[in-house]
Protein backbone atom coordinates (compact mmCIF):
# COMPACT_ATOMS: atom_id res chain seq x y z
CA UNK A 1 0.00 0.00 0.00
CA UNK A 2 1.39 3.41 -1.02
CA UNK A 3 1.94 6.03 1.64
CA UNK A 4 0.67 9.63 1.42
CA UNK A 5 4.14 10.76 0.28
CA UNK A 6 4.01 8.29 -2.59
CA UNK A 7 0.64 9.52 -4.03
CA UNK A 8 1.07 10.84 -7.59
CA UNK A 9 -0.16 14.13 -9.01
CA UNK A 10 -3.95 14.80 -8.78
CA UNK A 11 -6.11 13.54 -11.58
CA UNK A 12 -7.38 16.35 -13.82
CA UNK A 13 -10.21 16.24 -16.36
CA UNK A 14 -10.25 18.64 -19.35
CA UNK A 15 -12.94 21.32 -18.74
CA UNK A 16 -14.45 21.40 -22.23
CA UNK A 17 -15.39 17.70 -22.44
CA UNK A 18 -16.64 17.79 -18.87
CA UNK A 19 -18.87 20.79 -19.59
CA UNK A 20 -20.27 19.17 -22.72
CA UNK A 21 -20.99 15.97 -20.83
CA UNK A 22 -22.78 17.91 -18.10
CA UNK A 23 -24.88 19.83 -20.63
CA UNK A 24 -25.89 16.61 -22.36
CA UNK A 25 -26.90 15.10 -19.06
CA UNK A 26 -28.89 18.11 -17.87
CA UNK A 27 -30.68 18.49 -21.22
CA UNK A 28 -32.39 15.15 -20.75
CA UNK A 29 -36.17 15.26 -20.33
CA UNK A 30 -35.99 13.90 -16.81
CA UNK A 31 -34.44 17.20 -15.65
CA UNK A 32 -36.60 19.65 -17.66
CA UNK A 33 -40.08 18.15 -17.64
CA UNK A 34 -41.01 19.90 -14.37
CA UNK A 35 -39.57 23.33 -15.23
CA UNK A 36 -42.10 26.17 -15.63
CA UNK A 37 -43.01 27.20 -19.18
CA UNK A 38 -42.00 30.45 -20.85
CA UNK A 39 -45.18 32.28 -19.82
CA UNK A 40 -44.75 31.20 -16.21
CA UNK A 41 -41.14 32.31 -16.15
CA UNK A 42 -42.05 35.72 -17.60
CA UNK A 43 -44.89 36.08 -15.09
CA UNK A 44 -42.57 35.21 -12.21
CA UNK A 45 -40.02 37.75 -13.44
CA UNK A 46 -42.62 40.52 -13.71
CA UNK A 47 -44.13 39.70 -10.34
CA UNK A 48 -40.73 39.69 -8.66
CA UNK A 49 -39.94 43.12 -10.11
CA UNK A 50 -43.35 44.53 -9.19
CA UNK A 51 -43.30 43.11 -5.70
CA UNK A 52 -39.75 44.34 -5.24
CA UNK A 53 -40.77 47.85 -6.28
CA UNK A 54 -43.75 47.81 -3.90
CA UNK A 55 -41.64 46.42 -1.10
CA UNK A 56 -39.07 49.16 -1.66
CA UNK A 57 -41.80 51.82 -1.66
CA UNK A 58 -43.29 50.38 1.53
CA UNK A 59 -39.86 50.36 3.16
CA UNK A 60 -39.40 54.08 2.47
CA UNK A 61 -43.01 55.04 3.33
CA UNK A 62 -43.89 56.00 6.90
CA UNK A 63 -46.03 53.21 8.29
CA UNK A 64 -44.73 50.55 5.93
CA UNK A 65 -47.30 48.60 3.95
CA UNK A 66 -50.19 50.28 5.75
CA UNK A 67 -48.86 53.72 4.86
CA UNK A 68 -48.42 52.68 1.23
CA UNK A 69 -51.99 51.36 1.13
CA UNK A 70 -53.32 54.66 2.49
CA UNK A 71 -51.39 56.59 -0.18
CA UNK A 72 -52.74 54.34 -2.95
CA UNK A 73 -56.32 54.78 -1.70
CA UNK A 74 -55.87 58.56 -1.61
CA UNK A 75 -54.56 58.55 -5.20
CA UNK A 76 -57.50 56.44 -6.35
CA UNK A 77 -59.94 58.83 -4.64
CA UNK A 78 -58.28 61.82 -6.31
CA UNK A 79 -58.46 60.16 -9.74
CA UNK A 80 -62.14 59.34 -9.25
CA UNK A 81 -62.88 62.91 -8.17
CA UNK A 82 -61.04 64.34 -11.19
CA UNK A 83 -62.89 61.97 -13.52
CA UNK A 84 -66.27 62.97 -12.10
CA UNK A 85 -65.36 66.64 -12.27
CA UNK A 86 -64.29 66.41 -15.91
CA UNK A 87 -67.47 64.56 -16.75
CA UNK A 88 -69.55 67.30 -15.11
CA UNK A 89 -67.66 69.98 -17.01
CA UNK A 90 -68.22 68.22 -20.31
CA UNK A 91 -71.92 67.94 -19.56
CA UNK A 92 -72.10 71.63 -18.66
CA UNK A 93 -70.20 72.85 -21.70
CA UNK A 94 -71.77 70.42 -24.16
CA UNK A 95 -74.73 72.59 -25.21
CA UNK A 96 -72.52 75.64 -25.70
CA UNK A 97 -70.05 73.70 -27.80
CA UNK A 98 -72.45 73.86 -30.77
CA UNK A 99 -72.66 70.31 -32.08
CA UNK A 100 -74.25 69.29 -35.36
CA UNK A 101 -78.02 69.12 -35.46
CA UNK A 102 -78.37 66.32 -38.01
CA UNK A 103 -76.82 62.90 -38.19
CA UNK A 104 -75.15 61.49 -41.30
CA UNK A 105 -78.38 59.87 -42.49
CA UNK A 106 -80.49 62.40 -44.46
CA UNK A 107 -84.22 62.26 -43.72
CA UNK A 108 -87.14 64.41 -44.78
CA UNK A 109 -89.11 66.57 -42.38
CA UNK A 110 -91.99 64.10 -42.55
CA UNK A 111 -89.68 61.21 -41.66
CA UNK A 112 -88.20 63.08 -38.68
CA UNK A 113 -91.72 64.00 -37.59
CA UNK A 114 -92.89 60.39 -37.81
CA UNK A 115 -89.87 59.24 -35.81
CA UNK A 116 -90.67 61.85 -33.15
CA UNK A 117 -94.25 60.64 -32.88
CA UNK A 118 -93.11 57.02 -32.56
CA UNK A 119 -90.69 57.92 -29.77
CA UNK A 120 -93.38 59.97 -28.01
CA UNK A 121 -95.86 57.09 -28.20
CA UNK A 122 -93.27 54.88 -26.47
CA UNK A 123 -92.50 57.51 -23.83
CA UNK A 124 -88.97 58.14 -25.11
CA UNK A 125 -89.21 61.88 -24.70
CA UNK A 126 -85.54 62.73 -25.22
CA UNK A 127 -85.52 60.95 -28.58
CA UNK A 128 -88.83 62.58 -29.45
CA UNK A 129 -87.45 66.05 -28.73
CA UNK A 130 -84.37 65.44 -30.86
CA UNK A 131 -86.39 64.22 -33.83
CA UNK A 132 -88.99 66.97 -33.54
CA UNK A 133 -86.32 69.68 -33.61
CA UNK A 134 -84.77 68.05 -36.68
CA UNK A 135 -88.20 67.94 -38.32
CA UNK A 136 -88.68 71.64 -37.64
CA UNK A 137 -85.35 72.64 -39.18
CA UNK A 138 -85.66 70.24 -42.11
CA UNK A 139 -89.09 71.68 -42.92
CA UNK A 140 -87.58 75.17 -43.05
CA UNK A 141 -84.90 73.88 -45.44
CA UNK A 142 -87.55 72.25 -47.62
CA UNK A 143 -89.36 75.60 -47.81
CA UNK A 144 -86.05 77.29 -48.79
CA UNK A 145 -86.19 79.45 -45.67
CA UNK A 146 -82.89 77.87 -44.67
CA UNK A 147 -80.10 76.72 -46.95
CA UNK A 148 -79.30 73.02 -46.42
CA UNK A 149 -75.92 72.99 -44.71
CA UNK A 150 -74.21 69.96 -43.18
CA UNK A 151 -72.81 70.54 -39.72
CA UNK A 152 -75.28 73.28 -38.82
CA UNK A 153 -75.99 73.46 -35.10
CA UNK A 154 -79.40 73.93 -33.55
CA UNK A 155 -78.38 77.39 -32.32
CA UNK A 156 -77.26 78.44 -35.79
CA UNK A 157 -80.46 77.09 -37.34
CA UNK A 158 -82.60 79.01 -34.82
CA UNK A 159 -80.72 82.26 -35.43
CA UNK A 160 -81.04 81.93 -39.22
CA UNK A 161 -84.71 80.92 -39.06
CA UNK A 162 -85.49 83.85 -36.74
CA UNK A 163 -84.58 86.28 -39.53
CA UNK A 164 -87.28 84.80 -41.77
CA UNK A 165 -89.76 84.17 -38.95
CA UNK A 166 -89.08 87.00 -36.46
CA UNK A 167 -92.33 86.47 -34.56
CA UNK A 168 -91.13 82.96 -33.63
CA UNK A 169 -87.58 84.02 -32.72
CA UNK A 170 -87.86 83.59 -28.93
CA UNK A 171 -89.46 80.15 -29.28
CA UNK A 172 -86.89 79.08 -31.87
CA UNK A 173 -84.05 80.06 -29.55
CA UNK A 174 -85.69 78.21 -26.66
CA UNK A 175 -86.12 75.14 -28.86
CA UNK A 176 -82.43 75.19 -29.83
CA UNK A 177 -81.38 75.49 -26.18
CA UNK A 178 -83.68 72.59 -25.28
CA UNK A 179 -82.28 70.43 -28.09
CA UNK A 180 -78.68 71.05 -26.99
CA UNK A 181 -79.48 70.39 -23.34
CA UNK A 182 -81.22 67.10 -24.16
CA UNK A 183 -78.96 65.87 -26.95
CA UNK A 184 -75.58 66.87 -25.50
CA UNK A 185 -76.14 67.97 -21.92
CA UNK A 186 -77.82 64.72 -20.77
CA UNK A 187 -80.90 66.62 -19.58
CA UNK A 188 -83.92 64.27 -19.57
CA UNK A 189 -86.80 65.56 -21.68
CA UNK A 190 -90.45 65.49 -20.68
CA UNK A 191 -93.77 65.18 -22.45
CA UNK A 192 -94.25 68.94 -22.08
CA UNK A 193 -90.92 69.56 -23.83
CA UNK A 194 -92.03 67.54 -26.82
CA UNK A 195 -95.48 69.17 -26.83
CA UNK A 196 -93.91 72.66 -26.98
CA UNK A 197 -91.64 71.64 -29.85
CA UNK A 198 -94.52 70.02 -31.72
CA UNK A 199 -96.58 73.20 -31.37
CA UNK A 200 -93.65 75.29 -32.62
CA UNK A 201 -93.20 72.92 -35.57
CA UNK A 202 -96.88 73.34 -36.49
CA UNK A 203 -96.76 77.14 -36.12
CA UNK A 204 -93.58 77.38 -38.20
CA UNK A 205 -95.20 75.39 -41.01
CA UNK A 206 -98.16 77.79 -41.07
CA UNK A 207 -96.16 81.00 -40.59
CA UNK A 208 -95.62 83.41 -43.47
CA UNK A 209 -91.97 84.43 -43.75
CA UNK A 210 -91.02 88.09 -43.45
CA UNK A 211 -88.89 88.47 -46.56
CA UNK A 212 -87.94 92.06 -45.80
CA UNK A 213 -86.75 91.17 -42.31
CA UNK A 214 -84.72 88.33 -43.78
CA UNK A 215 -83.10 90.72 -46.24
CA UNK A 216 -84.73 89.15 -49.28
CA UNK A 217 -86.28 91.16 -52.06
CA UNK A 218 -89.14 90.09 -54.29
CA UNK A 219 -88.69 90.40 -58.05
Amino acid sequence: MRSADEVGPPLTVPSAPAREAAERELSQDVYTRHEPGLFRRVWNWVWERLFGALESAAFHTPGGWLGLLVIVLILVAVLVAVRLRLGALRGATGPRAGRALFTDEPLTAAEHRAAAEAHAAAGRWSDAVRERMRALVRALEERALLDPRPGRTATEAAAEAARALPTLAPRLNDAAALFDAVAYGERPATADDHARLAALDDDARRATPDLAAAGWTTP
